[in-house]
């Protein structure tokens, strides 16, 4: 427990000086009635006096100053909340091969529909970011709980070039950097990314709140290798769930003239979800794609907040108060 003002503790330099009055008092009282007592003539029986329980209301009321001296110092304690907190990037394949049609009305498109109705689906905690990647990796929606945002940069989503899987990892991971570190967005741009100093490095497990969606055809075709991308995000405690889009017996894609053969790569996709500890969801139809994001089950952790907790201290100053009054009242016929 921590506490927001803790020069408030100096009242209770207060509490040792009504202790010492209080016991001044009652030595005074004792007095008074000796004195009166001895100015009877005659012996009656002796009774018995009130002993200890005279002193129990009184405590009672010291003890509910001493709860009100620590809820002014505003003290703050570790809670588990009832909600969800953790970070989900879609990371979208753009390359050519995603405007292939076996899938309605294109891959892409298919993905970009049933993306829209998993971002509706997730609960307020939920931050969502949106990454692109073809032969290079782009942040195109850093982190954000709000959903109109997310949808408007699905929509800006449109085929591109080749596929790195390795650039699209890459690119989501450090999206889930930035969202964590409150750093500004990384937004894209067509323009020939300069060279970036090595990161640091991330101990591992520190990303544990957060997941990656990866939809891709899994046609990867530039370098570096995913493997490695996909044994970084395990490093950060990173799970990666690949679907992968298109059919295993793939397609013809006509692009400018030319006709291109492309399949669905599942061994990759596979290696990758497995070596993160996640899943891989094959999606052949639109509606293969709405399954798999109604039953995908981030595992998200649940946060523990700081909370000011005042107002229970006072409450339980006012209640350890209203105990001692009622003993009081009981015994004594009156309030202390």
């Amino acid at each position: 427990m921590t506490f927001i003002w803790p020069v408030m503790f100096l009242l209770f330099l207060i509490l040792p000086l009504l202790v010492v009055l209080y016991l001044r008092f009652q030595r005074r009282r004792s007095k008074l009635v000796a004195s009166y007592g001895s100015l009877g003539t005659a012996q009656g029986p002796k009774q018995k006096g009130p002993g200890v329980r005279r002193h129990v209301a009184p405590a009672f009321f010291l003890a509910s100053l001493a709860l009100l001296v620590v809820a002014m110092a505003r003290p703050q304690t570790v809670v588990s909340v009832p909600k969800i907190e953790g970070t989900v990037i879609l990371a979208f394949d753009v390359s050519g091969s995603m405007a292939a049609t076996d899938i309605e009305p294109s891959r892409l498109d298919a993905a970009k529909a049933a993306a829209e109705a998993f971002v509706q689906q997730q609960p307020p905690g939920v931050q969502i970011g949106v990454v692109a990647f073809s032969d290079n990796g782009f942040s195109i929606q850093a982190p954000t709980n709000d959903q109109g945002t997310v949808l408007s940069a699905l929509d800006r989503l449109t085929p591109q070039h080749g596929t790195s899987l390795a650039n699209g990892i890459n690119a989501a991971l450090n999206a889930i950097a930035a969202g964590t570190s409150n750093q500004g967005p990384l937004l894209y741009s067509n323009r020939t990314p300069a060279p970036t100093p090595p990161p640091t490095p991330v101990p591992q497990g520190k990303y544990s709140s957060a997941v990656i969606v990866l939809l891709t055809d899994g046609e990867n075709n530039e370098n570096p290798d995913p493997m490695s991308a996909a044994q970084d995000a395990a490093n950060r405690g990173v799970h990666i769930y690949t679907v992968g889009v298109g059919s295993p017996q793939g397609t013809n894609l006509h692009i400018n003239g030319f006709t291109v053969f492309t399949q669905l790569d599942e061994v990759t996709l596979r290696q990758i979800s497995q070596s993160t500890g996640a899943t891989y969801y094959n999606a052949q139809s639109v509606q293969d794609l709405q399954n798999i994001y109604h039953n995908l089950t981030p595992q998200l952790i649940v946060k523990s907040d700081k909370i000011e907790i005042t107002s229970l201290m006072a409450g339980a100053s006012l209640l350890v108060l209203l105990i001692g009054g009622v003993f009081s009242y009981l015994w004594f016929n009156r309030l202390p």
